[in-house]
């Protein structure tokens, strides 16, 4: 959403919009010049807003580069509850809504779309391939889920682009609005059970997906993923390290606290990789990422180049506080798979460290459907701090709280608490490594973690 606020804006758009919560980001969004506010109140909708929603609906908005903003749109996600008295309050006048997903779909069909879809490494994999295609000089557009750390945004504009890259999400299967000439898939585990129900549903949802394609284009799967394509559509598989891929890291070793790898791709190799941003994880996206460069027809020697040059995305094994006393990294893992990735990558790079863990779980769904998972993840820190659930769009479900997790992780070393808590508790624990992860609103701690740190950490010698 906030990607679409700055597109609007950069269009000359005047944008204005409601967050449950202030955070840095919309913050940023108001420094752009973006109205938000925070409560669910009717009278806090612009009274210019308020005069033309009032006049006559309109039906039809430009969402399109090539023409002013001339009407009101009102774009809203599933996030927001139906109860939203603000939401309810632009339906009874008829004004003209769209779904985040149907606005992305009308911006992306001006041009060829790279959609990059799966459960989990979307956001890491977009950013990835937008920084490739800067450094390439091929250029595109982007709209992305989380802060590049090389541009200090989530939103690329790049005059005269033919790409668009975008994340396709497949909650309420909003990813059924795009039509990709470069369709990337990077998992598909089960998850967002409340929408689909089954993983068998959601992978059929995939399958479509992967059949709307255009004709001539290209599916980039992770290996060991299948999905049906279309005539004509060519397939290629990607991997950390499986040479059975198209694409795959060779020669994967450490240099410092950086990883090096040889690309195997289908026409060669691109020997001695220095990887920029930190992270097992990210050897993997990278090699995601280069190969849809590379079947892009990217110069390889500036492939090369941009993933040295590749910082990272906020939030995303975000190295917060690297010294020879601590170590802090802040990470969005909310599923089981991603903290199991998350956890390995930190227990790689710092082996025989003590690893502290702060985990909030997302949703009473996630939380209720895999429970065990998440136990099993989480089993493998040295020391647990588990956060209540942040529900965001949900509503509390009987007997889901993060106990069911709690119960059953294996360490003896874990707390329960609330979030307000985790400062004081940390502060009286000698911390070696520290990962918090989550995608909720942990991240507004996150500063205040790594201030204490800090100043704990700087006079200990």
């Amino acid at each position: 959403m906030s990607a679409l606020a700055r597109y609007f804006k950069a269009k000359g758009c005047d944008v204005w919009g409601y967050d449950r919560t202030e955070t840095a980001l919309t913050r940023a969004l108001c420094d752009e010049g973006i109205e938000i506010h925070y409560v669910d109140d009717v009278n806090a909708i612009p009274d210019s807003i308020r005069k033309q929603c009032a006049e006559a609906p309109v039906h039809h908005c430009i969402v399109t580069p090539e023409r002013q903003c001339t009407d009101t749109l009102i774009v809203y996600t599933p996030a927001i509850p139906a109860s939203h008295s603000e939401l309810r309050w632009f339906k009874e006048r008829n004004c003209l809504m769209m779904k985040r997903s149907e606005v992305l779909g009308m911006i992306s069909k001006s041009k060829e779309t790279i959609a990059v879809a799966g459960t989990h490494g979307k956001t890491s994999v977009s950013t990835f391939i937008t920084h490739l295609l800067t450094a390439a000089d091929v250029g595109c557009d982007a709209f992305l889920g989380g802060i590049s750390k090389n541009y200090n945004s989530n939103l690329m504009l790049t005059e005269g682009s033919r790409y668009v890259v975008a994340e396709a999400d497949e909650y309420d299967r909003s990813f059924l609005r795009l039509f990709p000439h470069l369709a990337v898939v990077t998992a598909m585990d089960a998850d967002h059970l409340d929408i689909y129900g089954t993983h068998e549903a959601m992978k059929e949802a995939f399958a479509q997906f992967a059949s709307q394609i255009t004709a001539g284009g290209i599916l980039l799967i992770k290996h060991g993923l299948t999905l049906p394509v279309s005539e004509g559509v060519r397939v290629f598989t990607y991997s950390l390290d499986n040479v059975a891929a198209d694409f795959h890291a060779e020669n994967i070793r450490m240099e410092g606290n950086r990883y090096m790898f040889t690309l195997a791709t289908p026409r060669g190799k691109i020997v001695d990789i220095h990887l920029g941003a930190p992270g097992l994880v990210n050897v993997e996206n990278g090699v995601a990422a280069a190969a849809v460069a590379f079947l892009l027809d990217a110069d390889t020697e500036k492939i090369k180049a941009g993933i040295s040059s590749f910082e990272g995305i906020k939030r995303r094994f975000d190295f917060r506080i690297i010294t020879e006393n601590v170590v802090y990294i802040d990470d969005y893992a909310h599923h089981p798979e991603e903290l199991r990735f998350a956890i390995e990558s930190v227990r790689k790079l710092y082996e025989g460290k003590h690893i502290t863990g702060v985990f909030q779980p997302h949703l009473f769904t996630r939380t209720r459907d895999f429970a065990d998972e998440f136990a099993q993840s989480l089993s493998a820190l040295d020391s647990l701090i588990l956060l209540d659930i942040y529900p965001a769009r949900e509503e509390p479900i009987e007997g889901v709280t993060s106990e069911i997790i709690f119960n059953n992780v294996t360490i003896d070393d874990k707390i329960l608490c609330a979030k307000e808590e985790v400062v004081n508790i940390l502060k009286d624990r000698r911390i070696e490594v520290l990962i918090t992860l989550g995608a909720g609103n942990i991240d507004t701690i996150v500063e205040k973690i790594e201030k204490m740190l800090k100043t704990f950490y700087s006079s200990v010698s």
